[in-house]
């Protein structure tokens, strides 16, 4: 889990996979077919299911565009795994 810097220690960010707040992650859909999108297990990427499509997370910030995607395959575990 992520850290943050805090006067008089270190506290722990809730709810962000590298950097993405669960907020985020829960609005986000896939730009091809509008399904949901699932967290990698590497926090890395999220993965529509539907369309076998993989979204990669460079720099904290999620490329959704359709162009970028990866073909995903079951052997990039997930989240809901």
């Amino acid at each position: 889990m992520p850290l943050l810097k805090k006067r008089g220690g270190l506290k722990k960010l809730r709810g962000s996979a590298m950097g993405i707040k669960k907020e985020l992650l829960d609005i986000l859909a896939c730009p091809k077919c509008k399904g949901d999108l699932v967290l990698t297990l590497e926090e890395d990427g999220l993965v529509c299911k539907n369309c076998k499509l993989l979204y990669e997370i460079r720099e904290d910030i999620p490329v959704m565009l359709i162009d970028e995607a990866k073909e995903w395959n079951e052997t990039i575990k997930t989240k809901d795994n």
